[in-house]
């Protein structure tokens, strides 16, 4: 007999916890007001994988546009406790909406230290929805979060029957069922019926190996984000400053620019101590560390998109406000 390996499943909420007022409604349904605890998301499927035990774990179920510190601090201590209490854990799976998928999973990324697979899953439509992908997905993340193989990559994101790496994944479309794309550099692998197959590993650092320490804050440092639009006067940027942010990130115009007024309110913002970070509005490619920004005493963001970068900036600077040491995190993560 095949022992079988045990998943823990912690809810969040979303989409693929919401129950729609009809079978078509694949809109409207947060107006339903009716989300799945977890053990009624799981009651979803049909059965487990048969060589995997599920271990539902409560949280909330909740719309991910209200997930911040505080619950990413709650989940992180959830899975540190599951880990310490039960040593046999093969792997971790969380549900969560999303709108906010991705930066859930790379602040995660940044900070779990655990050593299991850590898998994020959600669903394009409601839980009762046609042709809903809310089962199969969470099918797919339990055998993913059981597989030998991914151990060591980090937080895992999976839809659609694709895997994702935390830093690189974003959502792209709002209602496509294919809309978590990795731009830069694709999918990790697949689930396929017969096999998790995968094909690549993320070359930056993630989960467990990482610098960053959350377990004594109370809140992260305030940064916020700018974007680039043509005849933009660079006057938001000053709010930002008067709203004492403690760092920018710009998502600039390809390949990483702003224009001349925002470009003067953001050297200015630098010269009084706010840390700003580059990184562009296109959707993929690297900023570079160009000598423009380095006059200016600006941070390239390399391929980390606007959203991420505003987390990745918020951990660096409860380390540190050296550029050079901030430049190495973002060359770092």
């Amino acid at each position: 007999m095949i022992e079988k390996r045990k998943v823990a499943v912690i809810g969040t909420g979303g989409t693929i916890s919401s129950v729609g007022r009809h079978p078509f409604d694949l809109i409207d349904y947060d107006a339903n007001g009716k989300m799945l605890e977890v053990e009624e998301v799981l009651a979803l499927l049909p059965e487990a994988p048969a060589n995997i035990e599920v271990i539902p774990v409560p949280f909330r179920a909740m719309s991910s546009t209200e997930m911040y510190f505080a619950e990413w601090s709650e989940l992180i201590s959830k899975c540190s406790d599951l880990v310490r209490d039960m040593p046999d854990l093969a792997g971790i799976v969380i549900t969560h909406g999303t709108a906010s998928l991705e930066e859930t999973a790379y602040f995660l990324h940044l900070t779990l230290k655990v050593s299991i697979p850590v898998v994020m899953v959600g669903s394009q439509r409601p839980s009762n929805a046609m042709s809903s992908d809310a089962g199969l997905n969470l099918y797919n993340a339990l055998r993913v979060a059981a597989e030998p193989a991914a151990s060591g990559l980090g937080v895992l994101v999976v839809l659609n029957d694709e895997i994702h790496a935390a830093r690189e994944v974003t959502k792209t479309s709002t209602y496509r069922l294919q809309t978590f794309r990795s731009p830069d550099v694709g999918v990790l692998g697949h689930c396929d019926a017969d096999a998790i197959a995968f094909y690549r590993r993320p070359m930056r650092l993630g989960a467990p190996q990482t610098e960053f320490d959350t377990s004594k804050l109370k809140s992260l440092p305030k940064v916020t984000i700018s974007y680039s639009y043509t005849g933009a006067d660079g006057e938001s940027i000053w709010d930002m400053v008067r709203a004492r942010a403690k760092g920018i990130v710009v998502a600039g115009f390809a390949p990483g620019c702003c224009t001349y007024g925002e470009t003067e309110a953001l050297k200015s913002a630098a010269v009084s101590g706010v840390v700003v970070v580059m990184s562009t509005r296109a959707g993929s490619g690297r900023v570079g560390d160009c000598v423009a920004l380095r006059d200016n005493g600006f941070v390239a963001a390399d391929n980390v998109n606007p959203q991420k970068a505003r987390l990745l900036l918020s951990l660096a600077l409860t380390q540190t406000r050296d550029l050079r040491d901030i430049a190495r995190i973002f060359e770092t993560y």
